[in-house]
């Protein structure tokens, strides 16, 4: 049950940005909780990878934004206490056609033009890089900042440092109710108990549209379903992230070449060797609302494409398979913002595929917005909550 019934910020939702948000409140010197309804990381966060990613990043404020989280986590990597497997190899997109190699090189330009160091790779390249490569892959490109964590372990991570500022973290207690009272703070009621709060984060994820219903406001994010795979390492197959081109075509929407499957459930490459030595292949991209079940076809489509490029693999056990959420925006930029008609409300969700990268920007941000700094580590305008409704005007 819950022993103390005031703090300055409640945070709801224990994923990797809610415990993100709570260690940089607590370091600021506020009283902070984070409300979970489960365990730590028990939802999106501990069912993604774990890349700390600038290279699918869009050119400009996003690609900024995500070079200047992966400087924070490499901060993070040094000051908190509990070890997450960091490591900072960089990483790659591979191509398969002369189109690819076109857009790739374009890509390049324009993140050389934002200040991003990237620098694209010929046949040679790719065959140095891995053995295990298609021998007909052309080339590709590769961000020399790109970082790796296990997500899991930094979410446990943050919230011990929180902890150590003065947090508290309460789990296995659901927000029930939130309610703006008299005088400006917040009555929050749990499963176990209620508090008040002076200003509330709402870091829910995929959740947040439901959070956000419970003070009147609507929160555009919908769940994005995607598949991966845990495979075991029988071969040295490579030592960095991996992506295809393609992946930005899913993410982003364009046209690809590829079989209707692949097509049908944006599936794309992604190749990551975790510090265990096992190996994590995805991905998938699905609106199919909160179903959470493994889907054998969506399966088989990834794994013919990570055969496709390296076939090696087909050699290669699967471990398990499992599915999980990312909370999607249609500009596929998180929402990290006040709410004006609300005043001590903020949200801190819709990262899509981005929340392992962006969560220390995230939580160094609300704390900014808290505190109300003058100047904050990136503008929040991009992020703002009211730009959906300017859209709508």
């Amino acid at each position: 049950m819950i022993n103390k019934s005031h703090f300055e910020v409640a945070v709801i939702g224990g994923g990797i940005v809610g415990c993100a948000i709570a260690y940089y409140v607590a370091k600021a010197g506020l009283s902070v909780t984070v409300i979970e309804r489960g365990d730590l990381a028990s939802g999106t966060s501990s069912r993604c990878d774990g890349n700390i990613l600038a290279i699918e990043k869009e050119p400009g404020f996003d690609s900024q934004m995500s070079l200047k989280s992966q400087q924070l986590m490499r901060g993070l990597s040094q000051e908190l206490t509990l070890p997450f497997e960091y490591r900072a190899p960089g990483s790659i997109l591979v191509c398969e056609t002369e189109e690819e190699m076109e857009v790739a090189q374009r890509w390049v330009r324009r993140q050389n033009e934002a200040g991003l160091p990237f620098r694209l790779l010929d046949r040679q390249d790719i065959k140095q890089e891995s053995a295990y490569f298609a021998d007909d892959l052309l080339g590709g490109l590769e961000c020399a900042t790109d970082a790796m964590v296990n997500p899991y372990l930094l979410t446990f991570s943050l919230a011990d440092g929180a902890k150590q500022n003065g947090a508290v973290i309460l789990t296995q207690a659901e927000v029930t109710n939130t309610e703006r009272m008299v005088g400006g703070s917040y009555r929050i009621q749990t499963t176990q108990g209620q508090l008040t709060a002076k200003q509330v984060v709402n870091a829910a994820g995929v959740w947040a549209p439901q959070v956000g219903k419970m003070v009147g406001i609507d929160i555009p994010i919908f769940p994005r379903k995607g598949h991966l795979i845990v495979a075991s390492r029988q071969l040295p197959v490579g030592q960095r992230n991996v992506m295809e081109i393609g992946y930005l075509l899913s993410k982003f929407g364009g046209e690809r070449k590829v079989d209707s499957e692949t097509e049908k459930y944006g599936v794309a490459l992604v190749f990551e060797p975790t510090e265990s030595q096992n190996f994590l292949i995805g991905s998938s991209r699905q609106f199919v609302g909160f179903h959470a079940s493994v889907d054998t076809n969506v399966v088989r489509a990834i794994a013919r494409r990570a055969i496709r490029f390296y076939p090696k693999m087909a050699e290669m056990s699967t471990i398990r398979t499992f599915t999980g959420f990312r909370p999607w925006t249609e500009d596929h930029l998180p929402i990290v913002s006040r709410v004006t008609e609300l005043p001590g409300y903020f949200i801190a969700a819709g990262h899509e595929g981005d929340g392992i990268s962006l969560a220390a920007i995230t939580g160094k941000l609300v704390a900014e917005l808290i505190t109300e700094q003058t100047e904050t580590i990136i503008a929040s305008e991009p992020l703002s909550y009211n730009r959906f409704s300017k859209k709508n005007v």
